[in-house]
């Protein structure tokens, strides 16, 4: 939820770069990939980054109300 320091780019960067090929990883977010560049604040590790998660993505958008807006029927 808050932006990423210098090493959190380079933590998250080599977390992705260390499973890319080998594991799968499973990211959720409410930021669009289209917003990562400006959220990462650092052009070249955006660009790192994104080529690695989206090259063999399967990409799930979903849509809809929050369920934490429904009433709970229990209170």
């Amino acid at each position: 939820m808050a932006p990423l320091n210098q090493a959190g780019r380079n933590d998250l960067l080599e977390v992705i770069d260390d499973r890319v090929g080998t594991r799968a990883t499973l990211i959720t977010s409410q930021l669009p990939t289209e917003h990562w560049h400006t959220y990462l604040n650092d052009p070249i590790l955006a660009d790192a980054i994104l080529d690695r998660v989206l090259h063999a993505a399967h990409k799930l958008a979903l849509t809809g109300e929050s369920l934490r807006k429904q009433e709970n029927p229990a209170r």
